[in-house]
């Protein structure tokens, strides 16, 4: 363990990987910034970067990147109510309203803060969990992989829109991309249409970049015209220091029980499947209202919601990954990346890599994770202070701009994979499926977790069936009924509900 330790320390801070933290949270905070683009767009350019680098910097780059650009879609939202990323939509309305107000400094102090207390938060769960689930996870057979595959596809179907049919649409759509190619075990060409370049089933990198990348560039052009008319004029943020010192700490001091609630709840949201960030956000601001003094002040510039929420998104981030690391099952898009990334260094994610005997450099890379989301969460604190600053500049780049910049970045990032012009098709036609499904509030989130773990699904499917035709099997032992129950009862148990509240109403 020692000796794992301290390789994670010699390979973390080594000045190639500082300085690829230090270049990642600029580019996290940059894209963070502008609104309309993701923190997941942001990861999935970065992607064919990812070949240079060794697995500690490639695993540096994504997470520096994703809690930079989470934190910074709050200075959008803050100065002119256009969130930046999805998460720091729960709360636009409190920060603007405060930015009214005259005090965008306190809103965007309040964000920088909790946002780093929360990451920390998640990133004490993901070091205390993730060890104790490896042990757990070393007791599991086929079977159980098989329930905890249907988990997590259930997962993201159930919590990543308000429409479970639109998710489970999504979800069956990624299971069906996942069938292309030679099938797992017995390697019969399937959904191919003739095209070699598919038997290696559907490539997930170019993939991932159109359904996040070409798609939010076809998203954002229909709003290109808006921009032509009166843009609202960001007010100029003085330096946050005094604030910070003076309000936002004793509020952290005083409500630190509210924060290691919303953080709990954050870091719990992030290991589920397709929840992420935006979901614990949402969640956290409604439980937050509900305990609240003074729930009136909700969506009116209240303090407490932006503090509850902006804690609980970051907490997420360390969250998703205990289930990536340990079962190899993504906790959001972001890991679902990161994952394919370390397949591609020949690092295969679960419970053995744990193991220090076994696998003493995989163990290693673990520490390294853990200490890049702690370097990651601290360097925020004087990189945010310095976006507070420039963040109006930066929301002043025009779309028509920026977006042929991305388009060129998808475009080379698609070729270099395989230098193949069939990835920049496919990755096209990833981003107008993307396009055409958002357009119709399909979450595409279900669609990426179905494809990375739909060969495996398959794979364990008939693992179990090969060992016996028996059904019973499948809920022999105690943990996969549990899982078992959890899957059904994750489909069953809102419908009751809702029928039950349809029936209130008519009585």
């Amino acid at each position: 363990m020692y000796e794992a330790l301290k390789l994670a320390l010699q390979n973390v801070f080594d000045w190639q990987v500082l300085g690829i933290i230090g270049l990642s949270s600029t580019y996290g905070l940059f894209v963070g910034s502008i609104p309309g683009l993701t923190a997941t767009m942001a990861v999935a350019l970065m992607v064919p970067l990812t070949f240079l680098l060794s697995d500690v910097q490639a695993i540096a780059a994504i997470v520096t990147t994703v809690s930079c650009s989470i934190y910074a879609g709050d200075i959008p939202a803050t100065l002119v109510r256009i969130p930046g990323t999805p998460a720091s939509a729960a709360y636009a309305n409190d920060a603007y309203s405060l930015t009214r107000q005259g005090k965008p400094s306190l809103a965007l102090g309040i964000s920088l803060v909790f946002s780093v207390l929360g990451g920390l938060f998640g990133t004490l769960v993901l070091v205390v969990a993730a060890p104790q689930l490896a042990k757990l996870a070393t007791q599991f057979t086929s079977y159980e992989y098989f329930w905890l595959y249907v988990l997590g596809l259930t997962c993201a179907a159930i919590v990543s829109d308000d429409s479970r049919l639109k998710g489970a649409f999504s979800l069956l759509l990624g299971l069906l991309l996942s069938t292309v190619g030679l099938g797992p075990d017995y390697a019969a060409p399937r959904l191919t249409f003739g095209f070699d370049e598919l038997l290696s089933g559907v490539n997930f990198i170019p993939a991932m970049i159109g359904l996040f990348g070409i798609s939010e560039v076809l998203r954002n052009t229909l709003r290109i015209r808006e921009e032509s008319q009166q843009v609202p004029q960001a007010p100029t943020v003085h330096s946050p220091l005094h604030e910070i010192r003076t309000a936002v700490l004793p509020l952290a001091a005083r409500r630190w029980p509210s924060l290691v609630r919303s953080s709990s709840l954050g870091a719990i949201m992030g290991m589920l499947p397709g929840a992420g960030a935006d979901i614990a956000a949402w969640i956290s601001y409604a439980v937050s209202k509900r305990f609240s003094s003074d729930p009136q002040a909700y969506g009116k510039g209240s303090v407490e919601g932006i503090a509850d929420a902006t804690g609980a998104n970051n907490a997420a981030l360390g969250g998703a990954w205990i289930p990536s690391l340990v079962f190899g099952v993504p906790g959001d898009s972001v890991t679902a990346i990161a994952i394919s990334v370390l397949l591609m260094k020949n690092i295969h994610p679960g419970p053995e890599i744990f193991d220090v005997e076994k696998h003493p450099k995989q163990v290693a890379l673990v520490y390294s994770l853990y200490l890049v989301f702690i370097i990651s969460n601290l360097i925020l604190i004087p990189l945010g202070m310095l976006a507070m600053r420039g963040g109006t500049a930066l929301m002043r780049i025009p779309r028509s701009v920026l977006l042929p910049v991305i388009v060129l970045f998808c475009v080379v990032g698609s070729f270099a994979l395989n230098s193949s012009y069939f990835d920049v098709a496919l990755m096209i036609a990833m981003g107008v499926l993307g396009f055409g499904l958002e357009l119709w509030r399909v979450p595409l989130g279900p669609i990426v977790l179905g494809i990375i773990l739909g060969t495996e699904l398959e794979h364990k499917f008939i693992q179990c069936v090969s060992k016996s035709r028996d059904p019973m099997l499948f809920v022999s032992s105690k943990i996969s009924l549990l899982l078992a129950m959890c899957c059904v009862a994750l489909w069953i148990v809102p419908s009751l509900m809702t029928l039950l509240r349809r029936r209130r109403e008519r009585i």
